[in-house]
């Protein structure tokens, strides 16, 4: 894949300190920060992550992410990995919600 495809999304979330990979309990890859999610992959096509309930309608506002797959009315979001920008907007949201864990002390633990 070009740098911007799945492997280099699994590539960037490893690189920053304290993010690890598991197995997701519905399928796909999880990356976590402590014990914490902060998203997971389902195959090489969709990217979920949890956000504020803010943070979640400012990304679907701004047409980025949509309502999640199968909860749309939480605060979870989907992001359909269908071109470069798509993996490049998920690893911005991804990289804001690692920076909020951070804040709350979730790299110490």
């Amino acid at each position: 894949m070009n740098r911007y495809g799945i492997t280099n999304l699994t590539e960037e979330l490893l690189n920053w300190a304290g993010v690890t990979k598991h197995p997701h309990r519905f399928g796909g890859v999880e990356f976590r920060l402590n014990e914490t999610e902060i998203g997971h992959l389902h195959g090489n096509h969709m990217f979920d992550i949890l956000l504020s309930k803010s943070e979640r309608d400012r990304w679907i506002k701004e047409g980025v992410a949509s309502p999640h797959h199968m909860y749309p009315d939480s605060g979870w979001v989907s992001i359909y990995l269908k071109s470069e920008e798509d993996i490049a907007y998920a690893i911005e949201i991804a990289r804001a919600k690692y920076d909020q864990l951070k804040l709350k002390g979730e790299l110490t633990k």
